[in-house]
């Protein structure tokens, strides 16, 4: 008898052909999640077995977090042909608990000799029989046993929902522009769920904005890496640019012009990566720069798409899922970001192109200075068990 962790997927087993690199991508982050703990990890049969782990709870948090899990559960692995010690098992591991239960078996060797419904029925009477805590409703239980019949015998009671989604690697890259906000890193979630590999970009504007509010967007940038991995990461100095933008532009077209300066530079930088799309946390009229028209003004600097998976959620829901993700206290700390520098008291919000070019061209040498910023930007590589700084591992 073993005691392992079984890893189940949903989403993938709809890749019909692909289905195997999917497959594989997926092993491949479960192995490095669980690296700390044990590299006996394999794929079989539509499962991911892991065995042999030092710290069973955290390697269970480990991998629960990676994109395209559906579930992890503590399992027993045993020999199929004793039946009456998988029935014995079985009760051991309905023993701690009370209240309701059924047995779902499920009979991969269509050789066994007994069929799902006969395995479920047995087990049911035994552990009924040997647990008085228990008692049976197949319709509502509070408990599930499942009893897999495979090469061996599965059985396992607890099952910790993943995140689900797609593992990362199958859906391209993205180049997320990361602030100190709550909105971004729930953006950077989503849009990784879907299999995206995330880049990001952060700006920072020395003296104005301090080493403290550079380390928050770093912390946030490791939460997120907890769920995809390892992110490059540029800390793009803003300051000389937002300078000369509040020396020379009219004062309601700061905020927007500063917006389609830092898409200018995020979308150069995306072409370094061979990124895809750029990723914001903007939402519809949350701010003045999030307005239709100037969103509209914002995806002109880009020459890729600009994904907003956050576009119709308001404040409220954002912050419930970043409560969810674990980046909300981050992003709540008091260290303001560049946005917050030189902000003007009546932002304009239905902006015309004519003007915001007119305000931009008051800019002396802009595309220079977007030419040095990209240059100049640091790179980072963050990861969960990576240090803030540092080279690429």
């Amino acid at each position: 008898m073993t005691k392992l962790l079984l890893v189940k997927y949903s989403e993938i087993h709809l890749k019909g052909q692909n289905r195997p690199y999917f497959q594989n991508l997926l092993l491949k982050r479960v192995k490095e999640s669980v690296r700390p703990f044990t590299r006996d990890v394999q794929l079989y049969d539509s499962r991911i077995f892991i065995r042999g782990i030092l710290d069973k709870e955290a390697a269970m948090e480990a991998v629960r977090k990676v994109f395209g899990v559906h579930a992890v559960c503590p399992a027993v692995e045993m020999e199929k042909a004793d039946f009456d010690a998988i029935c014995r098992v079985a009760a051991q591991i309905m023993a701690p608990l009370s209240g309701t239960f059924k047995v779902r078996a499920r009979r991969a060797d269509k050789r066994y000799f007994l069929d799902s419904p006969e395995i479920s029925a047995r087990i049911g009477g035994f552990v009924l029989a040997n647990q008085p805590n228990l008692k049976v409703d197949v319709h509502q239980p509070e408990h599930v046993l499942h009893v897999e019949i495979r090469d061996q015998a599965l059985l396992y009671a607890r099952e910790l929902p993943g995140v689900g989604g797609l593992p990362t690697g199958s859906s391209g890259k993205a180049m997320l522009m990361l602030s100190g906000g709550i909105d971004s890193p729930v953006a950077g979630y989503m849009v990784a769920k879907r299999g995206v590999v995330l880049s990001a970009v952060h700006f920072y504007s020395f003296p104005y904005t301090g080493e403290l509010a550079r380390e928050k967007v770093l912390s946030l940038a490791r939460i997120l890496s907890g769920f995809c991995g390892v992110i490059k990461t540029y800390v793009v100095s803003f300051t000389k640019l937002q300078e000369a933008i509040h020396t020379h532009c009219p004062p309601e077209y700061t905020t927007l012009v500063m917006r389609r300066l830092m898409v200018r530079i995020s979308d150069l930088l995306a072409e370094k990566e061979q990124a895809c799309a750029l990723v914001t946390g903007e939402s519809i009229g949350q701010v003045a720069s999030q307005t239709m028209e100037a969103l509209a003004a914002t995806d002109l600097m880009a020459s890729r798409p600009v994904f907003r998976p956050l576009i119709g959620f308001d404040k409220i829901e954002i912050i419930r899922l970043a409560e969810k993700i674990g980046t909300y206290e981050t992003s709540s700390l008091p260290y303001e970001d560049c946005c917050t520098v030189f902000t003007p008291r009546h932002p304009v919000t239905r902006p015309k192109i004519g003007k915001v070019l007119e305000a931009e061209a008051a800019i002396p040498e802009a595309e220079a200075l977007v030419a040095v910023a990209v240059e100049t930007a640091e790179v980072l590589f963050i990861g969960p068990e990576a240090p803030l700084s540092g080279d690429n591992p």
